[in-house]
């Protein structure tokens, strides 16, 4: 026996008559004017905010607009300026792209500069203030290179500090100087002692670990 579910299902819709769809038509239509009322009030009551808040909107999305077009336009001029001053070997340009660039395009112009001109304190600013870690620690690297010898042992070792970690590029290599030092110094035990750091640690490169075992 059918179910009242199945019966309901296989039952017709009942057809509306010509006046229940003019009571719909009639009812659809008041509630829309009743809506476009309660708008209207509502868009009047708060337009001053609207309006504000529409100028905001404007504003912020044409600064952003402008924004991003004025970044593009810096970028473009500055990788224009770097071609340049590479092409014409203008160690003056460089600097001035150094200036007004950041992060490790800075420090490249920068550092060439000072390979063109030998300007020991574009050097020192680019170990003090470089914006990258692998160009400061060139930087140090380069400057005990040229000064070593005028420093002591201790002094190197001071100075490289910085690059006593493994987040720099430069770790073995400056450890290796500072062991070399110690040993231009006559302190045999103080560079042994880095020189085992060097020589006991698997991840270093095979030049620097060659290097160690010929000095140790």
């Amino acid at each position: 026996m059918a179910s009242i579910l199945e019966r309901n299902k296989k039952l017709k819709p009942v057809k509306k008559t010509r006046e229940e769809y003019a009571e719909d038509a009639l009812y659809r239509e008041v509630w829309e004017e009743v809506n476009n009322e309660k708008t209207t009030a509502f868009i009047r009551k708060y337009s001053r905010y609207i309006i504000a808040g529409a100028l905001i909107i404007l504003i912020v999305a044409t600064a952003v607009v402008i924004g991003v077009r004025t970044h593009r336009a810096h970028k473009l001029a500055i990788a224009q300026n770097y071609e340049t001053a590479v092409q014409n070997l203008d160690p003056n340009l460089l600097v001035s792209v150094a200036e007004n660039s950041g992060g490790a395009t800075s420090d490249l112009a920068l550092f060439q500069a000072y390979m063109l001109d030998g300007d020991m304190g574009k050097l020192e600013q680019l170990a003090n203030d470089g914006k990258s870690r692998d160009f400061r620690d060139l930087a140090r690297l380069h400057i005990v290179g040229l000064r070593g010898d005028d420093m002591t042992a201790a002094a190197i070792e001071e100075y490289l500090e910085p690059l006593n970690t493994k987040k720099s590029p430069y770790y073995y290599t400056s450890r290796l100087v500072v062991a070399q030092k110690y040993l231009a110094d006559g302190n045999r035990d103080a560079a042994n002692k880095w020189l085992d750091i060097i020589l006991n640690d698997s991840d270093v490169p095979a030049t620097v670990t060659a290097a160690a075992a010929a000095l140790r």
